[in-house]
């Protein structure tokens, strides 16, 4: 199957390419833009595990961008956006690349250190891990990714600041809600019209950033193991009946971008052209050095070294034939 069969399969595929995207799921955030306005107003924002760099393409053009070519606007003024990943990408106009652990304090103190001693306004996150096809495993592991992108959404980002990132939906996603409703008055759960039906992904759009009083950072994971009940009710047990059964949480859940756009789960017929064949376009910014390229080489090294030993050598030959 080539790039034309996928162009024609995949209708954002083939418009990101078109539209200078280095990747599909910058719909997804523009979808979610159209949705809930979070780029109103934002100076200072934060991409959290940001190659290839699609979202920070989003976060230049929609801020940035703008802000450099209004005569209105000066230097010291333009937004300030930083992208994070332990992956380099190649560079974006007007965002600062930082290649490091979200993890790790250091990272964030860095980011504050771009920021002149301020905290972001808004942190943006599209991160997953490798796919199972086994979903209680990558749900378990993508909210994993979504608390530790919280150690230093507690570090980063002001009170009323917001925060987006990509969820796994599935049996636990409630106890992931209750926890980012600690420090979140509102969060909903979001399916942008461009990710697919047959996807369990999501994003939890996070507002106005409220952490509890008296809370330290160094000490979340502590408060996350003793999750609150969202309404209100002084009850800290995470098995407790609003996970389940007649108290069940319901989850507000909320699909986003033109409903009656592009189906990203359905086959489009490929743009006619002049001469009567379409031209596949090459990806906008191809990996720099992605994770996979090790493990290419050393399944090239492994081949060929088996190739190696399956070849007698030329001594050997000799002596059977001597």
């Amino acid at each position: 199957m080539g790039k034309a069969s996928r162009d024609k399969r995949d209708i954002y595929y083939r418009k990101a390419k078109e539209e200078g995207w280095r990747a599909r799921s910058a719909f997804k955030l523009l979808q979610i833009d159209e949705e809930f306005n979070i780029f109103q107003g934002e100076k200072r924002v934060v991409d959290l595990c940001a190659a290839p760099g699609s979202w920070s393409q989003v976060l230049s053009r929609k801020l940035y961008l703008p802000a450099k070519q209004s005569p209105a606007s000066k230097d010291g003024e333009l937004p300030l956006i930083v992208a994070i990943d332990l992956q380099p990408m190649a560079p974006i106009e007007g965002v600062i690349q930082v290649q490091g652990d979200i993890t790790n304090a250091r990272t964030a103190e860095v980011v504050i250190r771009h920021f002149d001693g301020c905290k972001a306004d808004l942190v943006v996150c599209d991160g997953a891990p490798d796919v199972t096809g086994l979903h209680d495993m990558d749900e378990f592991v993508q909210s994993q990714l979504i608390l530790a992108g919280l150690t230093i959404v507690t570090h980063i980002l002001r009170q009323g600041g917001k925060f987006i990132a990509k969820i796994f939906r599935g049996k636990d996603t409630s106890l992931l809600y209750c926890q980012l409703k600690l420090f979140f008055p509102v969060v909903t759960f979001a399916k942008p019209k461009s990710s697919r039906n047959s996807s369990i992904e999501a994003f939890a759009v996070c507002e106005n950033y409220s952490p509890p009083e008296g809370f330290d950072p160094k000490h979340l994971h502590r408060l996350l193991e003793m999750v609150g009940s969202p309404s209100g009710v002084d009850d800290l047990d995470c098995s407790s009946g609003w996970l389940e059964g007649a108290n069940k949480v319901y989850i507000p859940f909320l699909a986003c971008g033109d409903l009656s756009g592009y189906d990203s789960d359905r086959s489009y017929p490929l743009p006619k052209v002049a001469d009567g064949t379409y031209q596949s376009l090459d990806p906008v910014q191809p990996p720099i050095a992605p994770p996979y390229k090790r493990a290419l080489e050393m399944k090239k090294a492994s081949s060929h070294g088996i190739q190696d030993l399956e070849k007698p050598s030329l001594d050997s030959r000799l002596k059977k034939h001597g």
